[in-house]
């Protein structure tokens, strides 16, 4: 039986990007949440980058630095750069921005749930993920999480993999890590001898034998289903009716 991680921002949620504005707003930088939604893709390929080079800091605060230079509508000096991260990376663990669920991600855990496969996360994160997925309501998907932030490791790091997997109770040979960051997900997933998807990637970037691409939740379930892992065929659509909780899982009673 396999196993299944996910990374979770941009994987099984995304940057908030309304939320984000306002906060920015609270120190008087006017920012636009489609300018910060455009912003993303060049602000991803920085942490990539910072990731690929072993830069120094966290690489939160460069995916953040660079997400605020390209969406900034006028050029923000230095100083003022620098207190818009430090002032919402010491926020982070208050309010996360990461937080508006990517379609079909949540409803894929709730089936990988219901079919036995033990799901995790393992995410670069403040310290305070658990808290966070608690929150919103999510906890009960997830067996382990993995916050390198209470951990002390990051990804790449195969430590963090190996541990996530000790816990799982499964070889590391038969857990899928699913995650959007070629360097910390499917580059750290593969050396430390997981299988690897990478999530919103390149479908034309070589990857080897054990690592796949998928676009979205409906391709990560072909992608899963072609791995042998059970439970991930796609959900018929749900009869219409009264919505929980937006992201909430339904419960028993």
């Amino acid at each position: 039986m396999h196993a299944v991680t996910f990374d979770f921002g941009q994987t099984l949620v995304a940057l908030d990007t309304d939320l984000t504005a306002a906060r920015l707003a609270e120190r008087s930088l006017p920012f636009d949440p489609q300018r910060i939604e455009v912003a993303l893709p060049e602000a991803w390929r920085a942490y990539d980058d910072a990731i690929h080079r072993g830069l120094g800091g966290h690489p939160w605060k460069v995916f953040m630095r660079a997400l605020l230079e390209q969406a900034a509508p006028s050029p923000l000096g230095e100083e003022a750069l620098a207190d818009a991260v430090d002032f919402l990376w010491s926020e982070q663990p208050r309010k996360n921005l990461w937080r508006r669920p990517i379609p079909g991600m949540l409803e894929l855990a709730d089936d990988l749930n219901d079919a036995g496969v033990p799901v995790g996360i393992v995410s670069n994160s403040e310290g305070r993920l658990a808290e966070l997925v608690a929150e919103l309501g999510w906890d009960d998907r997830f067996l382990v999480i993995a916050d390198s932030g209470r951990l002390g490791m990051d990804k790449p790091d195969p430590a963090i993999f190996a541990w996530t997997a000790a816990r799982l109770g499964k070889s590391l040979d038969r857990i899928v890590h699913i995650g959007d960051s070629l360097a910390a997900d499917v580059e750290g997933a593969l050396a430390a001898g997981m299988r690897a998807v990478w999530f919103g990637g390149d479908p034309k970037r070589a990857l080897g034998e054990k690592a796949r691409v998928a676009r979205d939740a409906s391709e990560l379930r072909r992608v899963l289903a072609d791995l042998g892992v059970p439970g991930v065929a796609e959900r018929a659509p749900a009869p219409t009716r009264a919505s929980n909780r937006p992201g909430s899982r339904p419960r028993s009673t």
